[in-house]
């Protein structure tokens, strides 16, 4: 175990302060053993994935941080009509992703370039063009703190929803996901469901290899692939999720506004783009000043330009915000876990 590690080693946006304990783990005896220190210690305990998805005060964290390192991959079940594997929650996502397409398994291929780690995949219910992970997730192994064994929750338990699961509702902080079960299909098509890249794919071969090749390119002409070599690349990827209003609502905007996409959302709901609001609040590509911003390829990430704090990032946040609210009437709420702060999000924003 080491201790005083920056968050800005630790997390993609780097910033925020010191965590002040911080252990990788592969086992979960090993994590029970850094766990039960901590509590014992009075430390309150946070399990880190690939640091994608955060925000981190300036202050830190004054507890103890756990990374699961576990790279486990077992094929459970295979025929010709699907294979199931179970994939530690230690594999970087996009590597695992890469893992499926070399060995002819579709279901994933959509999900390319998305960083983090496996682990993290369900607590989030990552998607992106037209997928998300929870249609193909059977079930999700977890180590329970309060018991210390490891148990078997199926994905009808999870509960998924937009960017959501009861790991960050009811479940938050219970458990640490240490593999997770994917149903994949062995040679089969991927199904393109997302406008821009169907478009994109016109011409070319419908494989898992040239569909992930794709979304790589298109996520990379947006700055939402990790390049070091990027000057947008500091950022935790889409900061607001896209807000789902009344379909009543909706309807009263796309009157004033014609223009404005929007998707059915269930019964009586309307989702609506946040890039879209953001731009027509007066937020382009590159939008701010000084240390933090808007990425000049995608208004949705907002960006550590070099040197920025974790206050700065919600100046700009808390900004962009207000801006679309008082535009469209509508609420944007922020994507990633904050962590460290002593208010409830809203207050902050």
């Amino acid at each position: 175990m080491t201790t005083a590690v920056s968050f800005r080693d630790l997390t993609t946006l780097e910033v925020g302060g010191e965590a002040s304990r911080f252990a990788d783990v592969s086992s979960c005896e090993q994590a029970m053993t850094h766990y039960r220190q901590a509590i014992s210690d009075g430390l309150p305990v946070l399990v880190l994935g690939g640091g994608s998805n955060m925000l981190v005060s300036d202050a830190g964290f004054p507890g103890l941080v756990l990374r699961w390192q576990d790279r486990r991959l077992e094929v459970l079940e295979e025929s010709a009509q699907q294979v199931v594997v179970r994939v530690g929650g230690g594999w970087v996502w996009d590597e695992w992703v890469a893992e499926t397409v070399a060995r002819h398994w579709s279901g994933l291929e959509c999900l390319s370039g998305i960083p983090g780690l496996v682990g993290a995949a369900p607590i989030q219910n990552i998607g992106a063009y037209g997928q998300e992970v929870a249609g193909l997730i059977r079930a999700c192994w977890v180590l329970e703190w309060k018991s210390g064994e490891e148990i078997r929750l199926t994905g009808e338990e999870c509960r998924f929803g937009y960017r959501d699961s009861r790991f960050k509702q009811d479940w938050k902080g219970r458990y640490l996901v240490t593999s997770v079960e994917f149903v994949l299909r062995p040679g089969g098509a991927p199904d393109l469901r997302y406008k821009e890249l169907q478009q994109r794919m016109e011409g070319r071969e419908v494989t898992p290899v040239e569909v992930r090749r794709t979304v790589v390119e298109i996520r990379r002409s947006k700055s939402m692939v990790w390049d070091l070599s990027d000057p947008n690349h500091r950022s935790a990827g889409s900061f607001f999720m896209n807000p789902i209003v009344s379909s009543e609502l909706a309807d009263k905007l796309s009157q004033e506004f014609p223009q404005m996409p929007g998707w059915p959302a269930g019964e009586g709901r309307t989702k609506l783009s946040a890039a879209w609001l953001i731009e027509r609040s007066g937020f382009p590509k590159g939008w701010g000043e000084g240390p933090a911003g808007l990425s000049s390829n995608h208004v949705l990430a907002l960006i550590n330009r070099g040197g920025a704090s974790a206050a700065d990032l919600l100046r700009v946040a808390a900004t962009v915000r207000r801006g679309v609210l008082e535009r469209f009437g509508v609420s944007l709420h922020p994507e990633p876990e904050f962590v460290g702060f002593d208010r409830p999000v809203e207050d902050l924003l």
